[in-house]
């Protein structure tokens, strides 16, 4: 099969495309034809190596943990999912070597969900990570009915979904932070949106007096430490970009993990016109380093995808 690959660590221009053997299937395995695979900041930092130190690493790597496509095959003990069925998945392993950059890839059947009907390849292929990360994250902050809640970056890939699953969830005000170019972008989600920057603190509480029920980091940097002050029990602060600092203040930090259960949760609000993806950009596989340097240069605006 095709696939983009690479053979060693170092910047996009390692990315191949190359000819690479066909995936076996195992017995609780379902062999996917690729449609659609999402861009994540993740893949680009796996190709530079900085998962090394958490995966064992198999050269040549196939980058990517989304997908969308058809099921080609299926292993002899999967009951769940036939021959053409379509679907999606978040097909993180425990080791990096097999991903979704590729015409064909395996997933474990504990990673897979039936794809949302409303959605086109490209949004379904876009929506497994970023929208299992931010289900995870608002679940462990434990948002429901009527919270006040404050999403860094949210107007990027992880962030645009959390504020409308945080609606979803039952939170009644969702207040969000990004650059002046996106405020409007936040509206059209039904977001308050606030800038970034030294200021932000004092924002949030011009909008929320009393501060936020639960904070939550898709960004990095300052986030956690400018949500301690607005939040009053600090297990609430989420973060899945400083684990260090968020688990020393008492916060929560969250490494998603695969989920057939939330993957479906997912499914189900796209068909019922509560979730929707915001593409930012779709590229050929070809030019998968164009899409990897994308989004690590940030600023996108949503996702980016590949279409197989």
């Amino acid at each position: 099969m095709r696939a983009i690959a690479y053979q060693e660590y170092g910047n996009s221009d390692r990315l191949e495309l190359m000819d690479v053997p066909d995936p076996k299937v195992g017995p609780d395995t379902v062999l996917i034809r690729v449609k659609a695979a999402g861009v994540n900041p993740v893949d680009w930092k796996a190709r530079e190596g900085y998962l090394d130190g958490g995966f064992d690493v198999y050269f040549p790597v196939v980058p990517g943990w989304d997908v969308a496509g058809v099921v080609e095959q299926v292993g002899p003990a999967v009951t769940e999912f036939d021959q053409g069925d379509e679907v999606i998945g978040y097909l993180r392993r425990d080791e990096i070597r097999r991903g979704t950059y590729a015409e064909l890839a395996p997933a474990p059947v504990r990673s897979v969900a039936a794809k949302p009907r409303q959605a086109s390849w490209a949004e379904a292929g876009a929506l497994p990570l970023t929208g299992l990360t931010a289900l995870e994250a608002l679940t462990a902050g434990r948002v429901g009915s009527g919270d006040t809640v404050l999403i860094h970056n949210a107007a990027g890939g992880v962030g645009h979904l959390a504020v409308q699953i945080a609606r979803n969830l039952g939170a009644d005000r969702v207040i969000g932070t990004a650059g002046p170019a996106n405020h409007e972008f936040l509206g059209e989600l039904n977001a308050e949106p606030v800038t970034y920057g030294d200021d932000l603190v004092a924002d949030v509480k011009r909008l929320a007096p009393d501060g936020v029920d639960a904070a939550f980091d898709f960004v990095g940097g300052d986030a956690v430490d400018q949500s301690w002050s607005l939040v009053g029990d600090p297990t609430r602060v989420v973060s899945i970009a400083n684990a260090a600092g968020v688990k020393a203040g008492g916060g929560r930090y969250v490494f998603v993990r695969p989920n057939t259960e939330r993957l479906a949760q997912l499914s189900q609000w796209y068909d019922e016109d509560r979730l929707r993806v915001r593409l930012h950009r779709t590229f050929p596989l070809a030019e998968a380093a164009a899409a990897q340097d994308l989004v690590r240069e940030g600023h996108v605006r949503g996702k980016v995808v590949l279409e197989v």
